[in-house]
């Protein structure tokens, strides 16, 4: 690769990159950074969600993958760019350097990078390299990066206090391997044996969240506030009963038939907060899974429902929900080892 004039090379660690900002190296600037995503991605749409809430969306600005073709079986040559903003409806062109494929986003801060090609890629643009492309790692400094720039009413929006970190780090880890990791544990499993071990765990965790909400009486995960939890479970959930209970065969359930809480819960995520609607895409999500995973669907039809994607009717009193789940004997078993909040 030609080095460009005035590039600060990088180099990943065998991960990507975990820089941070506020740093000395990546400071705080308003318009000094640009976000690659994919809409389709529940990873990068923890960022964007982020990015909308706290109100940077002039403050950082996006390019947006094509949510299909990712490539060959290996997924090479990886996510593409359209080839002008109107070719797919909330994809773009790459507005930093017009490049037709994310590789070479990733190629430009390191010439040796070896990992994936994934979304998110938070870019610094005055260095010309990579911040991070790590989302757990974003969706923890990001909400606070730019608080010094930002007006008071945003600046307050915290999604890690401190009253409630015990709790977020107690519920975090089964969080993110049973449900965020676990719907793609089981949709990608080799073998039925595999599958079965996973499709428990996602819904052991699903049924514990459906108690927890139901615990702290909403309308978040745990209460009046809402946290980074809600974060991560919402770009999971939000994909469940549209590409997950079908796509992935995670059908011992859904959220809208069998959890009166969590489905509520989701409700009020898409309706009550504005930056849950706006950072979702639900052509961009369908057509994703259907149509790049040619393993599991290899004539890459996309199913029509279910419909609607998110039912309306938010129950405001909780005290009206009944609390449910899956009583599949499995699933309660697993559910009774998990750690509650």
């Amino acid at each position: 690769m030609t080095t460009q004039p005035g590039m600060i090379h990088e180099p990943a660690t065998g991960d990507g990159w975990h820089g941070v900002i506020p740093s000395k190296q990546f400071p705080a600037e308003k318009g000094r950074y640009h976000l690659y995503i994919g809409l389709f991605c529940p990873f990068a749409h923890r960022v964007n969600l982020i990015r909308h809430l706290k109100g940077l969306t002039d403050f950082i600005d996006i390019s947006v993958v094509k949510p299909y073709p990712k490539g060959d079986e290996k997924g090479w040559p990886g996510w593409r760019f359209p080839n002008s903003d109107d070719e797919y409806p909330g994809a773009t062109v790459d507005h930093l350097f017009g490049e037709d494929y994310l590789h070479k986003i990733y190629f430009r801060a390191d010439p040796e990078y070896s990992g994936r090609y994934s979304v998110p890629l938070l870019w610094d643009k005055k260095t010309e390299t990579a911040v991070c492309n790590e989302s757990a790692e974003l969706l923890r400094w990001l909400p606070t990066a730019f608080n010094d720039l930002l007006p008071p009413s945003l600046a307050a929006i915290d999604l890690y206090p401190d009253d409630l970190r015990a709790k977020i780090d107690a519920i975090t880890p089964w969080v993110q391997s049973d449900v965020n990791f676990g719907v793609y544990k089981a949709g990608f499993a080799p073998s039925q044996e595999v599958y079965d071990q996973h499709v428990i765990r996602v819904f052991g965790a699903l049924n514990k969240l459906e108690r927890i909400i139901a615990q702290h009486g909403g309308p978040f995960v745990l209460g009046s506030t809402m946290t980074e939890l809600d974060v991560r479970l919402y770009v999971t959930l939000i994909r469940f009963d549209t590409v997950y209970v079908q796509h992935f065969k995670c059908n011992l359930g859904t959220i809208r038939h069998d959890y009166p809480v969590l489905n509520n819960w989701l409700k009020g995520m898409y309706w009550d907060v504005d930056a849950a609607r706006a950072s979702t895409d639900f052509r961009h999500i369908k057509e994703n899974y259907t149509k790049s995973h040619y393993d599991i669907n290899p004539k890459a039809i996309t199913p029509m429902g279910p419909f609607p994607d998110v039912e309306e009717g938010v129950q405001r009193d909780w005290t009206q929900l009944t609390v449910e789940g899956v009583k599949h004997p499995a699933v309660l078993e697993y559910e009774s080892t998990m750690l509650g909040a």
